[in-house]
């Protein structure tokens, strides 16, 4: 297998880019506040598929949330599907906190 993509934060373009050189492989769009990241769409150029590149994109978002305290809605369905099968990163997912009563 080859080298994995390099995996970086696009904040100007409100996603994170897999890269193999100045080659753009695929990318996850996500829309972000202050306490939470909503994974919306994921693309993998055809001729990088297979070659983990969608993986890599969501497992380095992912930790790059789990690191900055974030909560993840997972909205797009590859990053639904790659949480789903990986149970250590499901404890980042959003839910409805609990509210204080007045």
């Amino acid at each position: 297998m080859s080298a994995p993509p390099e995996v970086i934060d696009a904040p100007d373009a409100n996603r994170y880019e897999a890269r193999f050189g100045d080659t753009l492989a695929g990318f996850a769009q996500y829309i972000r506040t202050a306490e939470l990241i909503a994974f919306v769409h994921t693309e993998v150029d055809p001729a990088f598929e297979g070659q983990g590149v969608g993986g890599a994109l969501v497992r380095t978002s992912l930790d790059a949330a789990r690191a900055a305290g974030t909560q993840v809605l997972a909205v797009c369905p590859f990053y639904t599907a790659w949480i789903a099968r990986h149970p250590e990163y499901q404890d980042l997912l959003y839910s409805k906190r609990s509210r204080v009563s007045d």
